[in-house]
């Protein structure tokens, strides 16, 4: 079915979409990616690359139906000129994952579909059934959560944040962890695209969780667990549930016990319940991008008739939220000949989180407004710093640096060719015609 519509959509608009695959499941599902820009399968210089995921629960659809949604909306808008989504598409690479744990929504949808037929109601109590007649909120509240062989994709990730914090401990410790598919099939999507932002949309509540989502003490089950970028990703997770029609109501229903209204729709993720491995606390730590989950309605598998009010509900906050990949800094690293340099490490100074550059030179650092010393350091190359200030318009400050290369270097580098130069030169007098 989804594979369907993204197929109906790359039809309407197939200058700027694109299908592709990940990888594949436990029982061997393709994992399905959806791809909006202007060049379609090319990472363009200088341009942000940005992700929604869902379904990593298998039973929470209704941010894998808000996905699906949110690519005919762009295709239809973009048709119709709408300057907003056109310089979305054309100032970014948009990326949608609307199911990571297929399985999982196939043993929750045909358990829904079973009941829905009253197939097999004898086995059922009248309690069950009751259940099941009053709507899927209060019902099969885990079923098809885990991913084929019982593993919860979204806590699956290597726990980075241990490792961190007890080596600051001079400790030492081997994890050892079973790795789903699906977790191996997102690694590689992770490591080959540079992604500045994401977010994965979950179901149950109405909140936006950002990193840290494990707590330093050990057995502390909650306490809040700030990165070093915290300013930043309160504002990212406020532009969301500051949009959204319901988050922050007051007057709205809580969906079960917690009334996140009261904190503006947002928390700390460790603040709520500590997790381990989670999606967030990895991208963030191991690679550049900022990533944050959106619990996007309080029914995890709500009725078809109720998606055309929940995508109403979501439907500004999830074009809000992309718009913030282009907020803080952003440039390319060059040496004097103006090729791009990989893997240079950007800082800023006050903030202990660096990223790196892409592999032709390019990089975003995502940062509120104000005015930050950005150093640059590159293997074979002197340290480079200079004042980059953000505003509050959006579009991100251009900070670009060209660097030198240091006269160590620059020998290492003559001696290596004449070292080559000389073995190809030997061969070439040693050759027999």
């Amino acid at each position: 079915m989804i594979l369907l519509l993204m197929k109906v959509v790359n039809e309407m608009c197939p200058n700027i979409t694109r299908i592709y695959n990940i990888g594949k499941s436990y029982s061997g599902q393709k994992l399905y990616a959806f791809e909006i820009s202007d060049n379609p399968g090319e990472h363009e210089l200088g341009e942000p690359e940005f992700r929604y995921t869902a379904g990593s629960h298998g039973n929470e659809v209704l941010g894998r139906e808000l996905l699906l949604l949110l690519m005919q909306f762009m295709c239809q808008e973009y048709l119709s000129r709408n300057p907003r989504i056109r310089r979305l598409v054309h100032e970014t690479r948009i990326h949608l994952l609307p199911s990571i744990n297929p399985d999982g929504y196939n043993k929750a949808a045909e358990l829904l579909i079973l009941l829905n037929m009253h197939t097999y109601t004898h086995i059922l109590t009248p309690n069950t059934l009751l259940t099941f007649s009053q709507g899927s909120e209060l019902s099969g509240w885990s079923l098809g959560r885990w991913s084929q062989d019982g593993l919860d994709i979204h806590h699956n990730f290597p726990d980075l944040n241990a490792i961190l914090w007890e080596k600051l401990k001079n400790m030492k410790k081997v994890f050892r962890m079973q790795v789903a598919m699906e977790t191996r099939a997102l690694l590689g999507w992770m490591e080959k695209i540079p992604f500045v932002l994401g977010s994965n949309l979950q179901g149950g509540e109405l909140v936006v969780t950002f990193p840290y989502d494990r707590t330093r003490p050990h057995r502390t089950m909650r306490e809040a667990t700030p990165t070093p970028d915290d300013h930043v990703f309160r504002w990212l997770a406020f532009s969301y549930a500051s949009t959204h029609r319901l988050m922050t109501d007051a007057a709205r229903r809580v969906c079960h016990t917690d009334d996140f209204a009261k904190e503006d729709g947002t928390i700390n993720g460790a603040s709520w319940h500590t997790a381990a491995g989670s999606m967030n606390d990895f991208s963030y730590l191991h690679t550049n991008c900022f990533e944050l989950s959106m619990y996007v309605g309080c029914d995890k598998f709500p009725h078809e008739s109720e998606l055309p009010e929940e995508w109403e509900n979501n439907r500004e906050s999830l074009l809000v939220f992309m718009e913030q990949v282009h907020r803080g800094i952003k440039g390319v690293v060059r040496d004097m000949q103006g090729r791009g340099i990989a893997n240079a490490i950007i800082s800023v100074e006050g903030i202990n989180h660096d990223i790196r550059t892409a592999a032709e030179g390019d990089y975003w650092r995502l940062l509120n407004p104000g005015e930050y010393r950005v150093t640059v350091r590159a293997e074979g190359f002197p340290t480079t710093s200079k004042m980059c200030k953000v505003g509050y318009d959006m579009g991100a400050t251009r900070c670009d640096f060209t660097v030198t290369r240091s006269n160590l270097s620059r020998i290492k580098e003559i001696m290596k060719n004449q070292t080559e130069n000389g073995l190809a030169g030997g061969k070439r007098g040693c050759s027999v015609t």
